[in-house]
């Protein structure tokens, strides 16, 4: 994970269709590595691993400034239109294992629209398959990416506001996750500087996991 002058972390996108799964992972890597775009089905139909180059003034230890590297890896949506749910995790559980199989994981980032309210069968739907995907300690590998904040701020909400009006569903889903969460613009987010920011905020969630990682096996049992 780390050598004597830079860090990579490793993330995942995971999400229902047309969340911006994809456009989130354009915006962590800085680049338009993964295909997104407005559609009546699902677009993302297998796994795909995108690459930052090296990013400095992100991060320092020890005093010394360390360069960042990101891999993310983008998945189908579940559920999909054209897979179930069953083909959805062997994609998205082999592609972990080969990709992140030594280095392991470092976040699960799941992506869920702010423009649109959490209803609860969707998030029970979503969890249960977190947890059959990642396992027991999902909740310590998992953040909740916000997308389309923009449309929320457009309607009068900032974030202390939206989060207080948010659904109960949403609210237990953050707390279960240790309240782990970015509002992320996608237009904004591919700005230099709101792109820092949300690094910072994922390394911070990092940090506070001890730096740690969740080891994925592929099994067909």
């Amino acid at each position: 994970m780390v050598d004597s002058n830079e860090m990579t972390i490793n993330l995942v996108v995971l999400g229902r269709t047309q969340t911006g799964k994809s456009a989130a992972g354009n915006s962590l890597l800085g680049s338009s590595d993964f295909e997104s775009h407005c559609s009546p089905s699902s677009v993302t139909t297998c796994c795909s691993l995108g690459r930052s180059c090296r990013i400095s003034g992100i991060i320092r230890r020890n005093g010394c400034e360390l360069a960042l590297r990101v891999r993310v890896l983008d998945t189908p949506s579940y559920p999909h239109s054209g897979l179930s749910k069953e083909e959805v995790k062997d994609t998205v559980r082999s592609a972990l294992a080969h990709h992140f199989g030594e280095e392991g994981l470092h976040l699960a980032l799941l992506v869920l629209r702010a423009d649109l309210p959490l209803c609860s069968d969707e998030s029970d739907h979503t969890i249960q398959f977190i947890q059959e995907l990642l396992g027991p300690t999902w909740k310590d590998f998992t953040a909740v990416l916000l997308t389309h904040a923009d449309k929320a701020e457009e309607a009068g909400f900032s974030e202390e506001a939206y989060l207080h009006s948010a659904s109960s569903t949403l609210v237990s889903l953050l707390s279960s996750v240790q309240h782990k969460y970015i509002f992320l613009d996608n237009q904004k987010s591919i700005i230099k500087e709101e792109r820092a920011i949300v690094l910072r905020k994922l390394l911070n969630f990092v940090r506070q996991n001890n730096y740690q990682v969740l080891l994925l096996k592929h099994s067909k049992e």
